[in-house]
């Protein structure tokens, strides 16, 4: 159960990416009172816990109404995840991110009447609840099917959701304290371990589909 945590942990940690958050929450909300960004946290970590769930439970349902088969999204999701890592070893993907929460930055100082909602777009949806964590927790839901197994792998996944919802209650400390040597550095690391996960994920799929590990 502890190697499940684990995987389930770091598979999570690296497609949310929560030690960027704080960052890009500050650009964000830099033009927003503390309790507007506050409800903003609590607001944006609901909502994709909300997201999450429902793919954890209904993916199954969802592959069957258009189907496909657990192996060919096996595959499916194994390679978008190895993009991510890839992504994550050049920057690629903070970049993108960056420029995100610029413009975000930029429209709010055009109209500082205004106190956009930014909790569902785009930190809910794409930044926490994106492509590469939809794509994990269906992938591990159908992986195990156990009420344990299960509980272990949402054990993961809410961790790193508490640790965006600390990072965006405390984004400027964290901001000055951690630097971006450090971000730059734990992204790379941690983006290597999602390739090679990745690319697990694309073998089982293989394995299964062609039946390559069944006996002669």
């Amino acid at each position: 159960m502890l190697s499940l945590f684990l995987a389930s942990f770091v598979t999570f940690f690296v497609a949310i990416d929560p030690v960027a958050m704080a960052p890009m929450f500050t650009t964000m909300t830099a033009r927003m009172g503390k309790e507007w960004r506050d409800q903003m946290a609590w607001r944006s970590v609901a909502y994709a816990t909300f997201i999450l769930l429902a793919f954890a439970f209904g993916g199954a349902w969802l592959l069957e109404q258009i189907h496909v088969s657990i192996d060919a999204f096996r595959i499916a999701g194994g390679l978008l995840l190895f993009l991510i890592a890839v992504d994550m070893l050049f920057e690629k993907r903070t970049e993108r991110r960056e420029e995100r929460a610029e413009k975000i930055a930029a429209e709010q100082a055009k109209h500082p009447e205004h106190r956009d909602d930014i909790s569902v777009f785009p930190l809910a949806i794409p930044l926490i609840a994106g492509p590469g964590a939809i794509a994990s927790i269906m992938l591990f839901f159908a992986q195990n099917d156990g009420a344990m197994e299960r509980a272990v792998i949402l054990a993961g996944a809410g961790a790193n959701l508490a640790l965006c919802l600390f990072a965006f209650l405390l984004a400027g400390p964290i901001s000055k304290l951690m630097g971006p040597q450090v971000g730059s550095m734990l992204t790379r690391v941690f983006g290597i371990l999602l390739a090679a996960m990745a690319a697990q994920f694309v073998v089982d799929g293989i394995t299964n589909a062609f039946n390559l590990g069944a006996p002669h």
